[in-house]
Formats: structure tokens, sequence, C-alpha cells
């Protein structure tokens, strides 16, 4: 089983980590608030304590997560100092959450691997996409149940989701579309929550979300 660790129990923090808990998900979980702690305490292995101190995370075991999302947005200094703390822990793969752009630029220029930005992702579907990075990849979330990015396959191109009707003949939920910006190809891959009418483009790569056996028969 994976185990993932959540730093900030806010409401980001607190829904990311109930929807992590209730798919099967290991799931450790800090903060300063100790009311939050209480709560969380039914899903989740919940600890009080300051994540800006390397120490803490540590004893709390966050250096055996494979991922750690760093889910404090307000106080910057506490967000990088944490972020620090997790990557020089060795964490595998750490995922930031960032108030703006500039924010996100820094966290990834000290280390993060993922940044995610709470007004383009919502924690339900971060739960699901936790690990997805750059190189098209799979992680299994829970026993036989994955996350993948693949390429969209040739039959389904420049049709929508509702006239493929992916969901039925897939057995798969498409958690978003990342596609490059025609206007600035250089930069990162715009990240889209799909409704039924999105077209899928050549080029596009869809994050899936379902059985590993599905995902392997689609890819």
């Amino acid at each position: 089983m994976k185990r993932i660790g959540i730093v900030g129990a806010g409401r980001f923090g607190m829904s990311l980590a109930e929807s992590l808990a209730n798919a099967g998900t290991d799931v450790i979980l800090i903060d300063r608030n100790r009311p939050a702690m209480q709560n969380a305490s039914e899903f989740a292995t919940s600890l009080q304590g300051d994540a800006t101190q390397p120490h803490v995370l540590e004893e709390a075991g966050f250096g055996a997560c494979d991922v750690v999302v760093v889910a404090i947005g307000s106080n910057i200094e506490a967000s990088i100092m944490a972020t620090t703390n997790c990557k020089e822990l060795g964490v595998p793969r750490v995922v930031a959450k960032a108030t703006s752009e500039l924010h996100g630029k820094i966290l990834r220029r000290i280390g993060a691997d993922t940044i995610i930005y709470p007004d383009r992702d919502s924690a339900h579907r971060l739960a699901r996409t936790i690990a997805n990075h750059d190189a098209i990849d799979f992680l299994e979330v829970s026993e036989g149940y994955s996350i993948a990015e693949i390429e969209v396959p040739e039959d389904m191109r420049e049709r929508t989701l509702a006239q493929i009707d992916f969901r039925n003949k897939t057995a798969l939920t498409v958690l978003c579309i990342r596609r490059v910006n025609p206007e600035k190809p250089e930069a990162e891959r715009l990240v889209i929550i799909p409704s039924a009418d999105a077209v899928l483009k050549s080029g596009d790569r869809l994050i899936v979300f379902g059985e590993t056996r599905k995902i392997d028969e689609l890819s």
C-alpha cells in the first residue's frame, strides 16, 4: 500500500486526506492546529507538529512516504521550508500547493516535483493524480487501481468524450487533459478539467484513473 504524507490540514489538505483515505491509501497528516488533527484522526494518522522543523517530519515518518503533498498555501515561508525539508528527507515525489505563479516557480526551484494550484486542481482530483509527472507514466494508487498519463489513441482524436463514450467504452475516468498551448509551444502543458464535450486532439495526453488492467488495455 502506498503511503502519502500531507503537510497542512486546511480545507484543501483535509479534503485531500479524506479522499485518499477513502480510496484505501495510508495517509499521514501533520499540522500545527490541534483541533484539526483531532478531526482528521478518524481517517488518517494525524500528528500535531511544525513541518518547518526537519526533525519533526523525520520523527513523524514522512521520510518513508512515497509521496508528500505540502498543502500549505497562505504561509509561503512555511510552504517553502516544508517542501525543502521533505526533499532533504529523500521523499521520492513532493507535490506542493502554490497560491500564485511566482510561488509555484519558487517551489519548483527548490525541488518540488509537481506544483498544483487549488483554483485549477480540486483535492478529489489530486487524490488520483498525485504522482503524475511530465513523462508518460503510471502509479498504482491502491491494489489493482492506478493513475496514468497516456497519449490519446489515434481512433479517439478529434472526437469528444461524449462521442467516444469514453467512460463506458474504457471503464476509466479522465481526470484531466494535458495540452500544449499552441501560442506558447515551449511552455508547460495546460491542464484542462474536461467536460463531456471536450474534443481530444493529436498530441494531447490524458490523465486517467481506474483498474490497472483497463489502463494496460487502453495504452
